[in-house]
């Protein structure tokens, strides 16, 4: 489990980062590309973390249930 936070914690990362430096870049150049690929981005961001999330209740739930 803790190889599984590791990779969606830098995956997360290096999503909110590329958005962040895209939207860096539409403030920048007022491009509307740039715009859409920090959207683009951040919906990647948040479906990693509730991935992780759904994993992590689930997890506990099937954990819970095989030890009862």
């Amino acid at each position: 489990m803790t190889v599984f936070r590791w990779i969606i914690g830098v995956l997360s990362a290096l999503l909110a980062a590329g958005s962040l430096l895209s939207f860096v870049l539409f403030i920048a150049f007022d491009i509307n590309v740039w715009l859409e690929r920090a959207r683009s981005l951040r919906r990647g961001t948040t479906m990693a973390l509730l991935l992780w999330f759904n994993v992590e209740v689930w997890g506990r739930v099937i954990w819970t249930l095989v030890h009862w």
